[in-house]
C-alpha cells in the first residue's frame, strides 16, 4: 500500500474511529441497521466485506454536527 493511501476500516472498527476522531458516539448495532435501511456513511465491498473509507466517514461526521451555537435556543430543530 502506498504510504499516501488511507486505510479502509471495517464495520467493527467505525465506531471506535467516529468517537475518536469526531467525537461521535455511534453504537456498531446502528452502524448494521444503518447499512440495510440507510442513513450511514458510504461503504464499499471487498466480496462481502463492508468497508468503510476515513474521507466518507469523515464527511458522513461533518454532515451530522451542527453549525457551532452559543446558546441552546440557537440550536436548529
Amino acid at each position: 500500500m502506498n504510504s499516501s493511501e488511507k486505510p479502509r476500516l471495517r464495520r467493527s472498527e467505525v465506531p471506535g474511529y467516529l468517537l475518536e476522531k469526531h467525537g461521535i458516539p455511534i453504537a456498531l448495532a446502528t452502524l448494521n441497521k444503518m447499512a440495510t435501511t440507510g442513513g450511514g456513511p458510504a461503504m464499499r465491498y471487498a466480496g462481502r466485506i463492508p468497508l468503510y473509507d476515513l474521507d466518507d466517514l469523515d464527511r458522513w461526521a461533518i454532515d451530522r454536527l451542527s453549525q457551532p451555537v452559543t446558546s441552546t435556543s440557537g440550536r436548529a430543530a
